[in-house]
């Protein structure tokens, strides 16, 4: 033992990171598992089929994780670091990272309460919710109509569009390659001709306007000259000059938050875009665990890699109230608007919705958004027949959307949907905005208990055997939802026990799974008598 400690000594004074102990937790007989990434709701509960492993320092799914995992028999799993897990033949196996530990706490007896103390021991609600037009309107993203092709006639054009059919006004999100590149806030002069104008039009129209930023700077730039030189920018391994990131745009140096310096400094040139033309807020993109390997990076304060970058991404954005992310480490009950990974255009990325939305919530994002309407894939909606558009994906994507807390058009519905199918959806984004009140309620609820907005149907019912339940949920304490998330016009529902009434007024008895008839207008939902 002595020689363990002495061995162990050495290594640190060397600094040479000493891995916790992988921890083995079996699960009990029945129980069910939650939590870690909002992108695996699809393959919620874990239980003891469960054949699986991921390592969060390395796999953000595209989306927020956190260092938990929940059970309907009242346990949580937290760890204080990103780690590396096995789920096999009923047990949990979770390897820390960065020499993390890891807790087994019994905090109840059901899901619910295994939340609210993971809840309030690990990421309290900061009683602070987003500004409400993220919750009682629409909100549009300029992505799916103008790609990398952002430019001011287009924006406006955009935004007229909206007014013109109807849609309310609500949050509008200028998108990647709107500035000169990356790194700079100016705005392209070839393409924004007058970008205050600009701003003040889309204002005058009533929409709040976010731009698109990521932490990435291009090399060469007079930027990453000046950032390298005040020592702003993440190190290679070696420490000898600014590494250089492959993401998806390409290769690039990126921001150390990590360098107080650097923060102080990233977030003094946004205000200073928010001063000068008068943008409300921004769309953090980017900041994925994954780019920040220890292997491959030393940051300024010599301990925030991977996922810690990615929490001081999020952190950056908490001094902006109109913030948006994709990309999150824990940070569960802060003001920060979360958005689903980017979806397909398929009925699979559309079933795909209420898990991921309930996995979000388990997570502690309250105020979270189910991606785009009808997904966020640009190839899918380039040079369409509208003939040949699957409108009724379309329109159920946009029904989902509807009764969430937020919803996000980017496809201008009244290019690719008929008269029929454009009403429909006009229909739903009225009826999200007829719910805000309710939305802000339920968000300001959440500000000061934790609980999430989108409610897993076992977390609301406990032991009425809705554990692998996962296409219809609660949306707040008042309605049930059960959207259509497959083709067709019909669907099952269970309802809890008591009694319940649905959109139309017919009274259903709880406790009892009814087959419904759901045409392409209607999504049903319930009160309780």
């Amino acid at each position: 033992m002595k020689k363990t400690c002495i061995l162990a000594l050495c290594l640190l004074f060397l600094g040479v990171e000493i891995q916790a102990q992988e921890q083995v937790f079996s699960m009990l007989p029945g129980e069910k598992w939650w939590g870690a990434a909002t992108d695996l709701g699809v393959r919620m509960p874990f239980d003891a089929s469960t054949e699986f492993s991921f390592d969060l320092a390395r796999q953000n799914f595209n989306n927020q994780t956190t260092p938990l995992l929940l059970s309907d028999k009242g346990r949580y799993i937290w760890c204080d670091a990103s780690f590396s897990a096995t789920i096999s033949g009923g047990e949990i196996r979770i390897a820390p990272h960065h020499g993390g530990s890891v807790t087994c706490v019994q905090a109840g007896a059901t899901l619910r309460e295994a939340f609210l103390a993971a809840s309030k021991a690990h990421f309290p609600p900061s009683g602070k919710i987003p500004p409400e037009m993220f919750l009682n309107k629409p909100q549009y993203n300029t992505w799916i109509e103008l790609v990398y092709d952002q430019n001011q006639a287009d924006v406006l054009k955009y935004a007229h569009g909206i007014v013109d059919n109807g849609f309310p006004p609500g949050i509008l999100m200028i998108d990647d390659n709107w500035q000169k590149y990356y790194g700079s806030t100016e705005f392209r002069p070839d393409r924004f001709p007058d970008p205050k104008g600009m701003v003040d039009e889309l204002h005058a129209l009533g929409f709040k306007v976010m731009l698109w930023i990521c932490p990435f700077v291009s090399p060469d730039s007079q930027e990453y000259r000046m950032l390298r030189r005040k020592g702003y920018l993440v190190m290679d391994a070696e420490r000898d000059r600014p590494a250089i990131l492959d993401w998806w745009n390409g290769l690039s140096a990126c921001y150390d938050l990590s360098n107080p310096d650097a923060y102080a400094y990233f977030k003094g040139t946004l205000t200073a875009l928010q001063e000068h033309y008068g943008i409300d807020g921004f769309k953090f993109d980017a900041g994925d665990p994954e780019r920040y390997l220890e292997e491959d990076t030393r940051p300024f304060d010599g301990k925030s890699f991977d996922t810690d970058q990615t929490m001081l991404w999020a952190k950056l954005g908490l001094e902006f109230p109109y913030n948006e992310f994709r990309a999150c480490w824990r940070m569960g009950g802060d003001a920060l608007v979360q958005r689903l990974g980017d979806k397909s255009y398929s009925w699979q990325a559309v079933f795909s919705l209420v898990p991921d939305m309930i996995a979000a919530g388990m997570l502690g994002h309250i105020y979270t958004c189910p991606d785009m309407i009808g997904g966020g894939e640009f190839g899918s909606f380039r040079n369409v027949d509208q003939a040949k558009m699957d409108q009724d994906l379309i329109v159920r994507s946009c029904q989902i959307h509807a009764l969430m807390p937020m919803m996000q058009f980017s496809v201008a519905p009244w290019r690719v949907l008929d008269a029929e199918h454009l009403a429909i959806c006009l229909k739903y984004a009225r009826l999200h905005e007829e719910l805000g009140p309710y939305l802000v309620e339920q968000a300001k609820i959440g500000a000061q208990t934790g609980e999430p907005i989108v409610r897993n149907m076992e977390y609301a019912f406990p032991g009425q055997g809705f554990e692998t339940c996962i296409d219809q949920y609660m949306l707040g304490d008042r309605y049930l939802v059960a959207p259509m998330m497959t083709p067709g016009t019909s669907r099952t529902v269970r309802l809890p026990k008591g009694r319940w009434q649905d959109e139309n007024g017919k009274v259903y008895k709880g406790g009892k799974t009814y087959q419904l008839d759901v045409p392409i207008d209607r999504v049903p939902r319930f009160t309780r008598k």
